[in-house]
């Protein structure tokens, strides 16, 4: 008999799908208060719609599909009767079990149990779940065949109660007229979106055939770049500045993998020849460029590091492998900061504070809110190198913490850094102030106690004016304990879509790091400060290439105004893919 029973259920289920779609069609149109109700001559038209009305045909195939029962043999028909029967007994109060308007009549039944939710729905939206006097339900007990038969004639019942609510009032003739009159007007757009469609699908066919990997995105970029130097005396007061044009060009391939839970490694490989117009060539690392990189011509792992976002990138944690700096990790809020769309020189990309010893480390961000985060990190230059003096926490290593304020408009960065340099690695400045500044006490380790400050404020759409100050209490490690004091400042003034979209102009005035006390003070050898004066013009010519044109000036180079002013001018072309 369940054999029977549940085929003729099986049998139904088209009908109550088919009449699902009707209903839902009902209530959309009693909701924009649509008058009339389906006559029965409409209702026999959809029962059996004629070969003049195609839409009514597709739309009435639901209910075709429900009167398609098989005949039911006589023995069949006995055993129905007897399930009805003893349904009707059982909601008559005869049978020991109760009908049931909401779980929570169910002494034995809590929200805990792994099938709270499907009876909660057969009880209180279907109706068609019973209980017994003592208001239990008996859940782990057998289930007998008349129970079982009980329990799906009720629920059989329900679904006809169903269907003929919603077959009560539905869609009339008029409007299956208009839509199969908007679908035959609307015949030519459906057949163009259809074709784009079937374009869409074979070049994404195409693509996902094609594609280089599905868990890795490749971003490449090339710099292509042509500028000279031109002054007179070098700063060094030993010969002349050879104004020589040049012609260079970095490439960097960068791997981004990501992994669930949106996490990612980046791995980037880079090759260049472009000279960096630093003391070589000037006599001062003043002049040096922001995107320079000479590796002969050979690629190179240049950096290598895992991010994990944890709780929707409210805490972020980094593992750097290679190649990062302190401003990997900590917004330096510059708008020309970038080396391949911002800052021509090194010295105005960003605060110098940041180009403390970097390499191999990690760092940690803290979204407290929208507006305000923490961010720390630790990193050293020499992670591989087991030496006496090296390793992960024995050499070279700056460890960083920095408060940022971001509120679109207005940005502000309250940054403090310790750092140390061994002997023969001291670089203070990260090679953008005078050589004192660079290694005030000539070859001995240092230590410094760093603090600087960033901000950017937004005027319109059109206008940024942002800056830094950044300030360092230098110690001589040892037995002078000496301390020096080295400071420096910029100001920018930046452009958005200066003349049209996408591009960038830009005016940077900036004093590079001086040593204004202790040993070895620039203003003991002159009275000059050296002064950083830029201007450049991005042109955004598509989404992928960019052409930067720009001049920056050097004035009083090593902070001495008996020195001339450098000149470095450059056009870079950058292009991405």
């Amino acid at each position: 008999m369940n054999n029977k029973v549940l085929w003729n259920s099986l049998l139904v289920t088209p009908a109550l799908l088919g009449a699902t779609l009707v209903f839902s069609s009902n209530q959309a149109q009693a909701a924009a208060g649509e008058k009339g109700n389906l006559t029965e001559a409409a209702a026999q038209s959809i029962a059996a719609p004629t070969q003049t009305d195609p839409t009514i045909e597709a739309i009435a195939t639901p209910v075709l599909v429900a009167q398609a029962v098989p005949e039911v043999a006589p023995t069949d028909v006995t055993q129905l009767k007897q399930i009805q029967r003893y349904s009707n007994e059982t909601n008559s109060g005869g049978d020991p079990m109760e009908q049931l308007t909401s779980v929570s009549q169910l002494r034995d039944v809590r929200p805990t149990d792994w099938a709270f939710q499907s009876l909660q729905s057969l009880i209180e939206r279907y109706g068609c779940i019973s209980g017994y006097p003592d208001a239990t339900y008996r859940g782990n007990r057998a289930l007998t065949r008349l129970e079982f038969a009980a329990g799906l004639n009720s629920c059989l019942d329900r679904i006809n109660e169903l269907i003929a609510a919603a077959t009560a009032s539905t869609t009339t003739r008029a409007d299956l007229a208009t839509l199969q009159r908007l679908q035959e007007e609307f015949a030519a757009e459906l057949a163009t979106l259809r074709g784009r469609v079937d374009a869409l699908e074979a070049r994404t066919a195409k693509l996902e055939a094609n594609q280089f990997s599905t868990t890795t995105k490749l971003r490449g970029e090339v710099i292509i770049n042509t500028g000279g130097v031109f002054g007179d005396d070098r700063a060094t007061g030993i010969g002349d500045i050879d104004e020589i044009w040049t012609l260079s060009a970095r490439a960097r391939l960068n791997f981004l993998t990501t992994f669930a839970g949106g996490s990612s490694l980046l791995t980037r490989l880079q090759a260049g020849n472009i000279n960096n117009f630093g003391s070589g060539v000037t006599g001062t690392d003043m002049t040096r460029l922001g995107f320079a990189t000479d590796t002969g011509g050979d690629f190179e792992l240049s950096k290598l590091g895992y991010r994990l976002p944890v709780a929707n990138d409210s805490l972020v944690f980094w593992l750097a492998a290679t190649g990062y700096d302190q401003d990997d990790f900590h917004p330096v809020l510059s708008p020309i900061a970038s080396s391949s769309s911002g800052s021509l020189s090194r010295f105005g990309r960003f605060n110098p504070i940041y180009r403390v010893p970097g390499g191999a480390g990690a760092g940690v961000e803290v979204n407290l809110g929208e507006r305000f985060k923490i961010s720390g990190s630790y990193l050293t230059n020499n992670s591989n190198n087991p030496s006496d003096g090296e390793g992960l926490f024995n050499g070279s290593y700056s460890a960083m913490g920095q408060l940022t304020f971001d509120d679109d408009a207005f940005k502000l960065g309250l940054s403090y850094a310790r750092a140390y340099w061994t002997n023969d690695e001291v670089n203070l400045t990260g090679s953008t102030g005078s050589a004192n500044a660079t290694d005030p006490y000539a070859g001995e380790d240092t230590s410094a106690n760093i603090m600087g400050a960033t901000t950017q404020l937004r005027l319109g759409r059109g206008l940024i004016l942002s800056g830094w100050f950044g300030w360092m209490d230098v110690i001589e490690e040892g037995n002078n304990d000496r301390h020096s004091a080295i400071y420096n400042w910029a100001g920018t003034l930046a452009l958005p879509d200066l003349f049209a979209e996408g591009n960038l102009g830009a005016i940077q005035v900036g004093m590079l790091p001086k040593v204004v006390s202790g040993a070895r003070r620039d203003d003991n050898i002159g009275d000059g400060t050296s002064l950083q004066i830029q201007g450049l013009y991005r042109i955004r010519v598509n989404d992928n290439i960019a052409i930067t044109p720009g001049l920056y000036v050097i004035l009083n180079p090593e902070h001495n105004d008996g020195n001339d002013t450098i000149y470095v001018g450059t056009i870079r072309t950058t292009f991405k893919f």
